[in-house]
């Protein structure tokens, strides 16, 4: 007999019992005696005996299994996220499986009916850059599969959401910044598409506005890409046309970072000369010199959060209507070497 094809059957036929009274040594059942249960258990790990999940998803309707579709896998952020999902998951019962649209809108899709297809309890999602047609996903929710968004959501669709507070986080940025005494602050903005993009440009506009500033658009420079290369090109654009800059906020760090760069290559200090703060506070973000400031967000505890909005309509009775609801999570400004001028 083949090691993975053992069965209840197996072990209540060498045991000389029914497999239901098997099943129900398995379950910790008070009507089966103790020594049963501690001669079936015994026997079932002596065997590596793992009962047969399909199997039991079908029975019971449901896989106990959350799929997960996260735009990259090496942000700290989403890696942070990840590890909030699966604590919340593993503790009630569930496992995980996670998929990784590479900011493509394609392959998103794939995952999306992927999971479907394996049957998964519910999603958590953060949409890809690309992303601006929610068919698909609108599609699984009718059939019945709850969706969560995180991070980054779709807000054509009415379903619960776990944001960061976006534009709260680009305020404090800005506003330090002009606290700081920079008067011409630039903004690397994130890809259109996306609705938290949209939040961090409001926040760096209201700050500008709230001190007298009149904004420029010169001085907003989309970064889709959000690469390290990317924010480096449009600084070095920037400086190379003469225009007069003494502060940057970046939709992310690995921008700010290229940022940096570029200002140091064009013979700039940080801070001095130009100020820099970014978005997220990766791990490298306290690495770099000079340590960059940055917007944290808490990833942990927007997969956590966004694991038990999940469960819990997961969980309901079927006659329970459980309210999409959006939870927003604060951003808190870490002030760093790169941003803080002595005075």
């Amino acid at each position: 007999m083949k090691k993975g094809q053992l069965t209840m059957q197996d072990i209540a036929d060498k045991l000389g019992i029914s497999k239901s009274t098997v099943s129900r040594a398995l379950k910790d059942h008070p009507d089966i005696s103790e020594k049963t249960k501690k001669a079936v258990m015994q026997l079932a790990n002596e065997l590596d005996f793992q009962p047969n999940s399909l199997a039991l998803s079908l029975r019971h309707n449901r896989s106990n299994i959350i799929g997960v579709i996260v735009p990259e896998i090496v942000h700290h952020f989403f890696a942070n996220v990840i590890s909030g999902i699966q604590a919340v998951a593993y503790r009630e019962g569930y496992n995980v499986m996670i998929c990784l649209s590479n900011e493509d809108f394609d392959q998103e899709v794939k995952d999306a009916f992927a999971l479907q297809t394996s049957r998964v309890d519910g999603i958590l999602m953060s949409i890809s850059k690309e992303t601006t047609d929610f068919e698909h996903l609108k599609k699984i929710h009718r059939k019945g599969t709850p969706i969560v968004f995180f991070d980054r959501a779709c807000d054509e669709m009415d379903v619960s959401k776990v944001i960061s507070d976006d534009f709260g986080g680009a305020f404090s940025a800005t506003q330090h910044l002009i606290e700081q005494g920079c008067k011409q602050v630039v903004h690397l903005a994130g890809p259109a598409t996306l609705a938290l993009s949209k939040s961090r440009k409001d926040g760096y506009l209201a700050a500008l506005k709230e001190n007298g500033i009149a904004p420029d658009d010169n001085l907003i420079v989309e970064c889709p890409a959000g690469t390290m290369e990317d924010g480096e090109d449009k600084v070095n654009q920037l400086l190379a046309s003469g225009l007069k800059i003494d502060g940057i906020f970046a939709n992310n760090d690995i921008a700010a970072i290229g940022a940096m760069k570029a200002a140091k290559k064009h013979g700039l200090r940080i801070p001095e000369d130009i100020a820099v703060v970014g978005f997220s506070d990766w791990q490298i973000a306290s690495i770099v010199d000079p340590a960059l400031s940055s917007v944290a967000q808490p990833g942990y505890e927007m997969g956590r959060i966004a694991a038990e909005k999940l469960l819990k309509e997961i969980n309901a009775d079927e006659d329970e209507v459980v309210p999409s609801m959006t939870s927003t999570i604060r951003s808190e400004l870490v002030v760093r070497d790169s941003s803080l001028r002595k005075k």
